[in-house]
């Protein structure tokens, strides 16, 4: 058991750290609205706060406190399904930990402040659209839930052969 909770923390920390040290590069070298191009499209960097959530979505007046609370919600729920994850579900047991990183340094920025969530990450000219400003939590919140689906679906599948 404390090898699958040092497992936990091994990814979690460097993910976590990661993300509040681009975060708080960001706040020092960058300028709101002012976007920089330091190696041309392909990294645009724009300081952003977003006081809502994926895609700015927001719930007027109390969305710092519903995504304070959904956020510890979250975190709970996350501390609870690794301790309940198999050994045997490897994949599943690298995901979580860094999901959890991405939403506690997400809430971090929503409780030490309430300007919102530091964003620096594009936006991205996709052609038929600009993809949003993002920052590293966003990254290891989002890659982690596709790769948690991916992961479930082959436990899934395995366990129908």
């Amino acid at each position: 058991m404390r090898h699958h909770w040092l497992r936990f923390l091994a990814l979690f920390l460097p993910a976590l750290g990661a993300d509040l040290a681009t975060k708080s590069w960001a706040l020092h070298a960058l300028e709101p609205g002012r976007t920089l191009e330091p190696i041309g499209p392909l990294l645009p960097l724009t300081l952003s706060f977003n006081r809502g959530a994926a895609f700015s979505l927001h719930f007027g007046d109390h969305s710092r406190l519903a995504f304070i609370l959904f956020s510890i919600i979250a975190m709970l729920g996350l501390l609870i399904y690794y301790h309940r994850t198999p050994a045997s579900a490897r994949l599943r047991a690298i995901v979580l930990p860094l999901i959890a990183a991405g939403a506690l340094g997400n809430l971090i920025d929503r409780i030490r402040w309430d300007l919102g969530v530091v964003d620096f990450l594009g936006p991205y000219d996709l052609g038929f659209m600009q993809w949003p400003i993002f920052n590293v939590a966003d990254i290891c919140i989002s890659c982690g839930a596709i790769l948690l689906s991916i992961a479930l679906w082959l436990e899934e599948r395995r366990a129908t052969i």
